[in-house]
């Protein structure tokens, strides 16, 4: 059984219209692309028929990958407890000498650093899990050990 994927309704909606877009107006350029390829003949030398064909094997891979994410994931639900962290969870917290910083703990499909969402996977997103307001957490990260205070759990 593999690892469930963690989405937010937000991830999976996205997915979901890539996915659209993939089957949908990218494959049938693609089939224009090859067709157009195919009539210029001798495809052994046709750089634009190898090009295609690459592209397509990529596009069908993404396909592929997408409907396996969708087809296992887990849809992260708002939770009435945030005693802990766990994924779904907004939190707050704070090094010390340093600003409290918010982020968004997701699974690691839709892990985003600079737009604040992080991965249950990633150094700090394991160390937080089921930990409580005031707790300090420690993570090994690739900078070094860091020690932060959780402030808020939303």
């Amino acid at each position: 059984m593999p690892e469930p994927t963690y989405l937010t309704a937000e991830g999976q909606a996205k997915l979901k219209a890539e996915l659209e877009e993939l089957k949908g107006p990218r494959r049938e350029e693609l089939a224009k692309r090859l067709r157009s390829a195919i009539q210029m003949g001798d495809l052994s030398e046709n750089a634009d028929y190898h090009k295609a064909k690459e592209d397509q094997g990529f596009l069908e891979g993404r396909i592929q990958e997408i409907e396996f994410i969708l087809r296992n994931a887990v849809l992260i639900e708002k939770k009435a407890n945030n005693d802990v962290v766990d994924v779904g969870a907004h939190i707050t917290i704070q090094e010390d000498g340093s600003s409290p910083e918010t982020y968004h703990v997701v699974g690691a499909k839709e892990a985003d650093p600079r737009s604040g969402k992080i991965s249950n996977e990633s150094p700090i997103g394991r160390a937080l899990m089921g930990h409580k307001v005031g707790d300090v957490v420690e993570a090994e990260t690739p900078g070094g050990k860091i020690k932060f205070k959780i402030l808020k759990i939303e």
